[in-house]
């Protein structure tokens, strides 16, 4: 297979190329020249093929791939068939081989690399007869596109030119079509990126396309197909970009296997599910790979070449607007990523057939920039409120106006008041206001340093005064899970706020947790924040607490 599919020759296609095949213009015949062509030979494709000696190597891997039986339906093809100048019998021989090694091993026909690499490059599905005037970009079997001119097909030459038969045209070459892969492809074809490969691909499945297969008529009230045209689906790709996709443009920042192994061991203990997650072992071992992976892919479209010198925004990136809605740091996005310690930077460019493959042996994306993140639960944010005690429900939202000194410097510019209420029918209770916060996304074994974030009274009302005005004295509990999601609780102590101003209070420091809630409906953690001013310290505390939000934090030495 190496002498047949060289990766050098890839990289000097290039991207110019591909270029050209996009600003030519496509065009086909209509529907009834497809299927009813005007011939001067009665006979198959096939027949023709097989009856050639100089295409006898040709006709060998046609029928050892049972391509023999397609070429002889009705069904209308372009066939550019290398005579045995172009295909030694050897190179037949180990074309055979490996097909036959790789359908043993179950690989389906559309996964086969020498159906799709080899066969399907030298086919194409309707009549492409060249004229003087021929200047064309036509499509392959496999999806690849090629130039098609009056004496060429993708840069080689005929040798023999439109033979007219009953299923369509025939051409002969004297060298082969070269496969260029795209960026999907080239994950698999690359040994040093199987690992990638491996992974992306196990989600793959083939989905049958009724509106683009051929029908040939009704067999027991069932349709019966001439061509049944499957399409590659798979939900990775629809997560990181479409990078199987022959008309889109993207960049990967690929790890090599021992990056990727190296990754995975580190990552790994930060996905450690409770023993009651339903498939806690292979969300494990996914969470895990699609931490390395997300981030990696850039599409082209929305990376122009002047601003992707810039900062490089990858297809997990949310937009400005919305990081500025929801109060995030930029994650997945990645600045100078061209400099000398960007992220792009000692990566091998890989040319593809769509885009770019950057094959990268000291990868260079942190996980502070991806998954790592830092945790903000807003105050006032209602699905995030898991109980309320001795306050007034629902909890009052206040609003810092523009012309507010505080205004930019409170998250999102709300937050809430517990609003201190007796609920009980002893009139000896003092009420406590109380909140418990439910915070999604923590994972396992990281050190978290926790915040409560306290807004001013000030910040709503400029001429409060008095009682108001004071400082308030909280009471912070965690709860979370253990290993077999028995619920533990951590009282972390008493804390003071500054009066007047937004004061952040670390409640916690280093602070780990034995299993995540990254990725699940139902958080395993919360935070309890209590009003611990007694009756009698109300002349030096707030009994109103004024919340503006939860902090984790990934610890930092």
């Amino acid at each position: 297979m190496k002498n047949i599919f060289s990766r050098t020759e890839w990289s000097r296609v290039g991207l110019g190329c591909m270029a050209a095949l996009l600003t030519l213009a496509s065009c086909s015949d209509d529907w009834d020249n497809h299927y009813n062509p005007v011939t001067t030979d009665a006979s198959s494709l096939w027949e023709s093929i097989s009856l050639e000696s100089s295409l006898s190597n040709f006709a060998k891997v046609l029928k050892a791939t049972g391509y023999d039986q397609r070429l002889s339906g009705s069904q209308t093809y372009t066939v550019f068939a290398l005579n045995n100048d172009g295909l030694t019998s050897t190179q037949a021989d180990s074309l055979i081989a490996a097909y036959q090694t790789q359908k043993s091993a179950g690989v389906r026909d559309n996964d086969n690399t020498v159906v799709r690499q080899f066969i399907q490059n030298h086919i194409s599905l309707y009549r492409h007869p060249v004229s003087t005037q021929t200047s064309d970009s036509i499509k392959m079997m496999n999806g690849k596109y090629a130039v098609l001119t009056p004496t060429s097909v993708g840069g080689n030459t005929f040798t023999v030119t439109n033979q007219l038969h009953s299923n369509g045209v025939l051409f002969t070459l004297g060298s082969q079509v070269k496969y260029f892969p795209n960026v999907f492809e080239y994950l698999g074809i690359d040994p040093n990126l199987d690992s990638i490969y491996q992974f992306v691909n196990s989600f793959s499945t083939y989905e049958f396309v009724e509106s683009s297969s051929v029908p040939g008529g009704i067999v027991n009230g069932q349709t019966v197909y001439l061509d049944s045209v499957m399409r590659l689906r798979n939900k990775m790709l629809d997560v990181l970009g479409y990078l199987s996709q022959e008309d889109s443009t993207y960049w990967m920042l690929a790890p090599t296997n021992a990056e990727w192994s190296r990754m995975v061991t580190e990552f790994h203990p930060y996905f450690n599910y409770d023993n009651t997650v339903t498939n806690r072992d292979s969300m494990q071992e996914t969470n895990t790979r699609l931490a390395i992976l997300k981030g990696t892919v850039f599409s082209r479209t929305i990376n122009p070449d002047k601003a992707f010198r810039d900062s490089a925004v990858s297809t997990s990136a949310l937009s400005y607007q919305y990081r500025r809605i929801l109060g995030t740091e930029p994650y997945y996005l990645f600045y100078h990523p061209f400099d000398a310690d960007g992220i792009f930077a000692g990566a091998q460019q890989m040319e593809c057939s769509n885009g770019m493959v950057l094959k990268s042996e000291d990868f260079r994306i942190k996980k502070e920039q991806t998954f790592f993140q830092t945790i903000k639960v807003e105050a006032e944010e209602l699905s995030r409120q898991d109980t309320i005690i001795d306050a007034e429900q629902p909890l009052e939202v206040r609003t810092v106006q523009s012309g507010n000194a505080f205004y930019d410097k409170i998250s999102n510019n709300q937050f809430v008041e517990l609003i201190a209420s007796n609920t009980s029918t002893d009139p000896n209770h003092f009420p406590y206001p109380t909140v418990m916060y439910s915070v999604p996304e923590v994972l396992s074994n990281v050190g978290y340093d926790i915040y409560v974030v306290v807004a001013p009274v000030q910040a709503y009302n400029p001429d409060a005064i008095d009682a108001d005005t004071l400082p308030n004295k909280i009471l912070g509990t965690l709860y979370y899970t253990n290993q077999d999601a028995k619920l533990q609780q951590r009282r972390l102590g008493i804390f003071t706020s500054k009066a007047g101003v937004v004061d952040t209070i670390r409640v916690a420091s280093n602070f780990t947790f034995p299993v995540c809630s990254y990725g699940l409906a139902k958080p395993s953690v919360k935070l309890r924040i209590q009003s611990q001013v007694g009756r009698n310290e109300t002349a030096k505390y707030a009994t109103n607490l004024r919340l503006d939000c939860v902090i984790f934090k990934p610890h930092e030495e």
